[in-house]
């Protein structure tokens, strides 16, 4: 293990340091001046950087900001005094891991720099491992058997059946068995039968001709068309509406299609895969799926495990998924405390690996800290797992699990309040990162099912606003109407509708 350095001009404070941790049998090294510490980076590195803010020449944010332009895994300790608060609030921004105020105890000290140290080892172990990211990540046996079918399936045509819990990966799979066929350079085609009205996916999957019907104004390509040479993967094949049945069963069975309007049998060569999160068996028993088409599309069944299955991969899954969420946002990568990551792991988590990656979105964004404790993620989690309440939902039901969209909550939304996201983030990140968040919200609500996202996301942001803008005109509605640009008597609506409390006249 490399040593702490300890950067400082006072000696006393150096000599306290290397005194206390040299009682914890830990190295270290000290610099009088934030030039020697800058100047030995260029031949070795420091396992935690400890560093004053106040020096004489480079200060300890110069310090801080070189390290992380060339160490981004390094945490640095700055430490400061307490009429320096607002450059700590700075440097804590900048990316430091954590800031001591003088004067301050020594065992705090030690056992701060004990948690810096261990986060220092567990990412030096991370940056040591593959660094090429696989397409599914999973280490159970549960998820070693889906790897062992994708292999057996990949070189075959055959129509391949996934099914699973809503948001355990089914698409991934699908993609996989694509990306490893012998049509891997031609197109993968996916489609949603559940997210497209019943009176629009007819044209979706086939196409149509020029006026087959009112607003038809020239021909379009179906998705079977789209996918020729290639995987066409028609996810919730439970939800196809009865007729429309029909017409998939005709083209599995010969292999051609009409377009809508068409009269020229087109020829499909196209493997179909599909997928669903319901008991086909029981909806062939309820009439309301075709007994022929259910024996067509289950010649090959691949069963998807939900992740209660597979608790031992939530912490890769995790990890994976706080880099990939922070690269999107341009801020530097969370970190999970093992307490932290034991919690997740006891959680039901209904909503599957797709509940897990939106809640690890909202940990990049809210999360006030680099690293993650337990008091540091949503309150609804610890409710949910005391009221038993995440293991009593549906796991079958089509619409997105309760827990499953933490962005778009009342109380831990990440368009619920500009405030908090601006404050989560830290001053970090790109302008435009809300957005990006707000486009994965509504694409999450969309992919699950959930009606009517305009108005519900619409709601949010506009309740957002409006208790930003009353939070800085200390409850002047007037004065809050006039920043945010609309009328006195319509945010007055606003407020009633919307529930506002806090509101007053100006």
């Amino acid at each position: 293990m490399k040593p702490i350095w300890i950067v400082d001009d006072d000696e006393s404070i150096r000599w306290v340091l290397e005194k206390a941790l040299a009682r914890e049998n830990l190295a270290t090294k000290s610099f009088a001046n934030a030039r020697d510490a800058i100047a030995a980076l260029e031949y070795e590195t420091p396992q935690v950087l400890v560093s004053d803010i106040r020096m004489p020449g480079d200060s300890g944010l110069d310090l801080l900001q070189l390290v992380k332009s060339r160490l981004p895994g390094l945490p640095v300790i700055i430490i400061t005094a307490f009429s320096d608060l607002d450059s700590a609030v700075a440097a804590f921004q900048g990316g430091a891991f954590e800031y001591l105020a003088k004067p301050f105890d020594i065992d705090k000290a030690v056992e701060l720099i004990r948690r810096a140290l261990d986060e220092s080892l567990r990412e030096t172990s991370v940056e040591s491992g593959p660094t090429e990211t696989p397409e599914i990540l999973g280490q159970a046996p549960a998820m070693q058997e889906v790897f062992r079918a994708i292999g057996r399936l990949s070189q075959s045509n055959v129509t391949v059946l996934i099914t699973g819990e809503s948001g355990s990966g089914k698409e991934l799979v699908a993609r996989a068995l694509h990306k490893h066929s012998p049509r891997a350079a031609q197109p993968f085609i996916a489609l949603n039968t559940a997210a497209i009205p019943k009176d629009l996916l007819e044209s979706e999957l086939f196409g149509h001709e020029r006026g087959a019907f009112t607003g038809a104004q020239t021909t379009r390509r179906g998705r079977f068309e789209q996918a020729e040479g290639g995987t066409l993967f028609l996810d919730e094949i439970g939800d196809m509406p009865f007729d429309l049945q029909t017409r998939l069963l005709r083209v599995l069975s010969d292999g051609h299609f009409y377009r809508v309007g068409g009269h020229q049998p087109l020829k499909a060569n196209v493997r179909v895969i599909t997928a669903t999160h319901q008991n086909l068996e029981q909806r062939v028993r309820d009439g309301l799926f075709r007994e022929d088409l259910f024996h067509r599309l289950n010649v090959i069944r691949l069963r998807l495990p939900s992740l209660r299955e597979r608790r031992e991969d939530i912490p890769i899954l995790v990890r994976h998924f706080l880099v990939q969420s922070a690269k999107q946002l341009g801020v530097e990568a969370k970190r999970m405390s093992d307490a932290a990551l034991q919690f997740l792991c006891s959680l039901e988590l209904p909503g599957n690996v797709r509940q897990l990656e939106n809640l690890c979105n909202w940990i990049t964004v809210m999360a006030p800290g680099q690293t993650v404790e337990i008091k540091d993620l949503p309150l609804e989690l610890s409710q949910e797992q005391g009221s038993g309440g995440a293991s009593a939902a549906p796991a079958s039901s089509g619409a997105a699990a309760p827990a499953e969209s933490y962005s778009a909550q009342q109380h831990h939304g990440t368009v619920t309040s500009v405030a908090a996201l601006e404050g989560g983030m830290n001053g970090a990140g790109s302008p435009d990162a809300w957005l990006a968040l707000l486009e994965s919200q509504a694409a999450s609500m969309l992919s699950g099912g959930q009606q009517e996202v305009m108005a519900v996301l619409g709601r949010q942001f506009e309740s957002a606003l409006i208790r930003t803008a009353l939070k800085h005109t200390h409850g002047r509605k007037n004065d809050a109407a006039v920043r945010l640009g609309i009328g006195r008597n319509t945010i007055t609506r606003k407020i009633a509708e919307l529930g506002i409390d806090g509101a007053k006249d100006d």
